[in-house]
């Protein structure tokens, strides 16, 4: 398929689905669907990711897009997001990573081993994030085979976060509400001190809201936000504002409510 300027593949990654589109940063429509296939899903994380890699052949038949940009959203399930403290007298960055591998295996009783992990923000306050070695191999090899370029692949939440933490204004808090599971980005001081993904009770109000979040204040040992920035569909009893306290929207694509996951993955944090 020939390429117009600006034109780029996005897939997002679901647990179970993958779902391809084609984005273009100067011609309308900026996404248009590609398709969509379902897989079996690797529950533990430490098989060879076989069926995903036999639904990418599915949605991406060779020579089809030879040369193009190839752009790749992981659902945050597929991936582990964690914080490490700066060790005391570290001076290298081998330092910081070796405290980040014994964090991990701690967290997640994991060997970091099978994980591809990475830095993500701010040294003063580190944060990793890994993906399955397996992912990424299969991923890399259905690029390789079609001739793509792989721009990049992150986890959503990192994906949201890149795009929209220099909106966030001061003392708020950044949020990600998908799938009925509410991932704060909790921030102190200008930057993010934790990661944590909620998950919201059916019918949840700005009650349940107000308390989840002062209950990760306290946790955290910070002060519970004021204004909560959010990515994603929040309930409308979210959005009321409160005495001392607002929940305000980032712009998401029109339609987006009515996408599989895997397809509201594809579209994180725009076209670029």
């Amino acid at each position: 398929m020939r390429r117009a300027y600006g034109q780029g593949l996005r897939l997002g990654v679901a647990a179970g689905k993958v779902s391809l589109w084609r984005s273009s940063r100067w011609r309308a429509p900026a996404w248009t669907p590609l398709g969509e296939a379902v897989y079996v899903p690797d529950v533990t994380l430490h098989g060879d990711f076989a069926a995903l890699g036999q639904a990418l052949d599915q949605l991406l038949p060779v020579d089809e897009y030879a040369g193009w940009p190839l752009s790749v959203v992981l659902g945050d399930g597929l991936a582990r997001l964690w914080q490490v403290d700066m060790p005391q007298g570290a001076a290298r960055l081998a330092d910081i990573e070796a405290a980040a591998a014994l964090r991990f295996q701690s967290l997640y009783g994991e060997a970091p081993g099978l994980w591809h992990s990475s830095s993500a923000w701010d040294a003063r306050a580190p944060f990793f994030c890994a993906v399955p070695r397996a992912l990424l191999a299969q991923l890399a090899r259905v690029a390789a085979a079609r001739k793509l370029a792989l721009i990049f692949i992150t986890p959503q939440f990192a994906r949201h976060w890149n795009r929209w933490h220099g909106a966030l204004k001061p003392g708020a808090w950044f949020g990600q509400l998908q799938e009925s599971v509410l991932t704060l980005g909790v921030r102190h001081d200008g930057y993010l001190r934790a990661v944590r993904a909620l998950p919201v009770p059916q019918g949840a109000g700005q009650d349940w809201l107000l308390q989840a979040l002062a209950r990760e204040a306290l946790l955290q040992g910070v002060p519970a936000p004021a204004l909560l920035q959010l990515c994603g569909a929040a309930p409308a009893g979210w959005l009321a504002p409160a005495q001392a306290f607002h929940c305000q929207i980032f712009s998401t694509p029109d339609g987006e409510g009515a996408l599989s996951p895997a397809a509201r993955l594809a579209r994180s944090g725009g076209v670029a």
